[in-house]
């Protein structure tokens, strides 16, 4: 440690000859301490709803999905799917076809999105895991059955059987043709379908999800082996980056190759830029606090002028002086950093055990999600200590400019 940072904390932490200027000192610091604490929070209650929505769509959303690059489908076989399952680190694929159908059930009707999906879906989702009510089974012998997003069920109106028994009325798919029909054809392909359950886990998915065999999903668009996409489920032990890079150089260019971010990406996104907006937002109060440690610093250069003046006749050069001023702010900055890190900690604490601020309304959880990073805390305390510098700049140069020559009183 040099000569500059040693005085500097010598006047830090030294008795002054005026009380105000302790007073003013500890508020700076205590402005610190609040502004790095709310600082951390914000990024942690954007990182909690991150968490929860990611782990959301996760129970939805494949790890690995394949789609077109052009159009809505194309046709796969089993030299496709082998030479899938032949890329190390896939462990299962799951064939599915999704497009926008009507339903009806009694006398409700709804559009929403009818989604096939074959026998293998279950084990490269976790769709068993949100099940609200029923059972999630899509054949019953020959008869089709769907498991219907919560939302839809309650705008259909359909009770969903609670045991493994079989509902009493089946729903009605409507499906256009997608060929050209005479005046006397029908336009529409028909199906009925049983409802066996009911899933929860994003809005968005509840109210427009009804997932079915995709044999029914073929047989009411007409298709053969088409699909709108494959779904991948990897092995644990393998990094999906690599297994993703194989695929693509396998597949070429005219498929798409996303992982579980890049298929919300847009949604992710969004909510990545709120969170730094809020960031920003907060970060624009130490604004108010660098005016503290400017005052701070500059009843201390006040308090201090004859002892610069006895540096300089000593030999101390002026960017020397500056210094002790700049790194006075640094350690006022960091002391703040410290408290503020402190605080932000037990009201993390207290948020995870006692769930301090609640959820208004009904949300999946009844407190407000707050996860904490490693990675937030780098980012706070380099943008509070960068405010602390910046407001040592002004003390420090009117400390660089005190006389030295020594003024008897």
């Amino acid at each position: 440690m040099n000569w500059s940072m040693r005085i500097a904390l010598r006047y830090l932490f030294a008795k002054k000859s005026r009380n105000v200027i302790n007073i003013i000192t500890g508020i700076a610091i205590f402005g610190i301490s609040v502004g790095a604490a709310a600082l951390v929070l914000v990024l942690s209650v954007f990182n909690g709803f991150e968490d929860l929505i990611t782990s959301m769509y996760s129970n939805f959303d494949p790890e690995v999905k394949i789609s077109p690059a052009k159009g809505k489908t194309f046709e796969v076989d089993t030299v496709f799917l082998e030479e899938i399952k032949a890329v190390e680190g896939v462990a299962f694929v799951s064939e599915t076809l999704q497009e926008v159908a009507f339903f009806e059930y009694d006398s409700n009707q709804e559009f929403g999105i009818l989604k096939g999906v074959d026998e293998y879906y279950s084990a490269v989702t976790q769709i068993d895991t949100i099940i609200h009510e029923g059972t999630y089974q899509l054949t019953r012998g020959r008869t089709e059955q769907a498991v219907l997003g919560w939302g839809m069920a309650s705008k259909l109106q359909i009770a969903i059987p609670t045991d493994r028994g079989m509902a009493v009325d089946p729903m009605a798919v409507y499906m256009p043709k997608r060929r050209q029909t005479s005046m006397f054809e029908e336009k529409f392909r028909k199906r009925f379908i049983y409802p066996a359950a009911s899933f929860s886990v994003q809005q968005e998915y509840d109210s427009q999800y009804v997932i079915t065999s995709i044999g029914l999903a073929r047989s009411l668009l007409g298709y053969d082996r088409e699909v709108s996409a494959l779904e991948l489920k990897l092995d644990k032990r393998v990094d999906p980056a690599q297994v993703i890079g194989q695929l693509k150089a396998t597949l070429g260019p005219d498929y798409l190759v996303k992982n579980r971010y890049e298929q919300q990406e847009s949604f992710l996104k969004l909510m990545k830029m709120e969170k730094w907006l809020s960031f920003a937002i907060v970060g624009l109060m130490m604004i108010l606090v660098a005016f503290n440690i400017i005052g701070a610093l500059w009843m201390i250069v006040l308090e201090k002028e004859k002892d610069i003046a006895i540096l300089k006749s000593m030999g101390a050069l002026d960017t020397s002086i500056r210094n002790i001023f700049l790194n006075e702010g640094f350690f006022l900055s960091l002391l703040g950093i410290g408290s503020g890190f402190i605080l932000a900690l037990l009201l993390y604490g207290a948020q995870k055990t006692f769930g301090l601020i609640q959820m208004p309304g009904s949300f999946v959880v009844s407190a407000y999600p707050i996860s904490l990073r490693a990675g937030d805390f780098v980012v706070v305390a380099v943008t509070v200590t960068a405010v602390g510098i910046l407001a040592s700049i002004l003390p420090a140069i009117r400390a660089q400019r005190v006389s030295g020559i020594i003024r008897e009183e």
